[in-house]
């Protein structure tokens, strides 16, 4: 059964006291998340720790990703330190790494986001990185297309795309092959062509 949309302010969420002198949030089993760990950290006092000393269990193998979302945090990350400021992404992505951070400043709250690296994001993100550069930087654009497409081959959009930048490097034959291909796949896909000028002359 499908599980409904859910909301809840990071206010309204359940403060559990610790580890260390943090308070802890529980956003992932609030919200019954099962993607990824969610949770949020939150200090009332500088000098208060918001993320507690530790180091990802090698068992699970977690990257993980920090978001200071109120206030500042001084994050120390092995040799490394950072001064995080509201709107800060921080990432971790050897488990092995030792991690800490501190608050700055009072009210500060840090969001963390975790999981093993088996993540594959959608052809969206590819197509969205790569159409605006067809006209200003095509090569850029072709090196981001064929990294989708080693992700997702049979990608419509992708190869709708990729027909972009090759209708303009003079490949009309390897261009109409690519929206071909990508219509068989989505009848829906020749709608995305026709909004290219140079492609949709090539479906007449």
């Amino acid at each position: 059964m499908a599980r409904p949309p859910r909301s809840v302010h990071l206010d309204e969420l359940e403060a559990i006291p610790g580890p260390g002198s943090l308070t802890w949030h529980p956003v992932r089993a609030h919200l019954d998340i099962r993607a990824f760990g969610c949770n949020a950290y939150s200090a009332a006092r500088a000098g208060d720790d918001v993320v507690e000393p530790h180091v990802e269990s090698p068992e699970y193998s977690h990257e993980e990703l920090y978001f200071v979302a109120r206030g500042r945090a001084t994050f120390h990350l092995d040799d490394e330190t950072i001064d995080a400021t509201a709107g800060t992404y921080v990432f971790v992505p050897d488990p092995a790494t030792h991690r800490h951070a501190v608050a700055a400043e009072p009210d500060t709250t840090v969001l963390s986001f975790g999981g093993p690296p088996a993540f594959t994001p959608s052809p969206w993100e590819w197509s969205f990185r790569a159409a605006p550069l067809v006209e200003s930087d095509p090569q850029r654009a072709r090196e981001i297309i064929e990294d989708g497409l080693a992700q997702h081959p049979d990608s419509p959009g992708l190869r709708i795309h990729l027909a972009r930048v090759e209708v303009r490097d003079g490949n009309e034959d390897r261009a109409r092959e690519l929206v071909r291909l990508a219509i068989e796949r989505q009848p829906e896909a020749e709608e995305l062509a026709r909004q290219d000028p140079k492609l949709a002359a090539l479906l007449t």
